[in-house]
């Protein structure tokens, strides 16, 4: 039982690495577009390094800050609304600065990957369960895949729309499962509800799954009714 929890949080943090890591792979192909080919090898390779160690550090204070009551609910139903708008919101163009130099590429690609992971970051931590070892284990396995096959990923994504339900799935069910781990909720409220820590992660992702369905049902009906016209 205790493996098996293991490799589900390990999935888990691959998957929502992996679907939420889009963008970041085309913001480090942006900033080292202008280099020469041997400094873009290696503004990649030192970025995508520096990056996932910031990532590392910044999950760690998330899985310390999660242990403070109320926290776990909070990043919860954070982690909820991230899920949703991975449903149903068009992501934007992702702009960034072209690096000039090999350092300030490399530079660019860590401070942009700060500011863009915060969603992966308190995604990896509710799905970690407080386990350090399986975010590093995680990233060091899905960050690769994302860096270098990024076009891949991108193109997977836009032809098979049900990945995107899956990594928001993966989202929802972890955003459950962290709400139950909150004291506060639990004393409260889980004590009281049998097989609550199973219960609600069900919920949870039964409401993500067909609101993202719905809504994105009502915005085709939109744009089905303005092409009639």
């Amino acid at each position: 039982m205790v493996e098996s929890e293991v490799v589900i949080s390990i999935l888990s943090i691959i998957i929502i690495d992996l679907v939420l890591g889009g963008d970041n792979a085309v913001m480090i192909a942006m900033a080292c577009k202008a280099l020469p080919a041997e400094q873009r090898k290696k503004a990649i390779i030192f970025g995508t390094a520096g990056a996932v160690i910031m990532r590392v550090v910044l999950t760690a204070i998330a899985l310390y800050l999660l242990k403070i009551p109320f926290l776990q609910f909070a990043g919860g139903a954070l982690l909820v609304w991230i899920a949703l708008k991975l449903l149903f919101e068009e992501k934007a163009a992702v702009e960034c600065d072209v690096g000039k130099s090999l350092f300030n590429a490399i530079k660019i690609i860590i401070m942009a990957d700060v500011v863009m992971g915060i969603d992966n970051v308190l995604g990896i931590a509710g799905a970690a369960q407080g386990s350090l070892e399986r975010v590093i284990f995680g990233l060091l396995f899905s960050v690769p895949i994302i860096v270098w096959g990024s076009t891949i990923i991108l193109k997977w994504l836009d032809r098979y729309p049900g990945i995107v339900y899956i990594g928001a799935g993966v989202l929802a069910w972890t955003a459950g499962k962290m709400i139950t781990k909150d004291i506060i909720i639990y004393e409260n409220i889980g004590r009281y509800i049998p097989y609550f820590d199973f219960a609600l992660p069900v919920v949870v992702l039964i409401f993500v799954l067909a609101t993202g369905l719905y809504m994105n049902k009502v915005v085709k009906r939109k744009e089905v009714g303005k092409n009639s016209v």
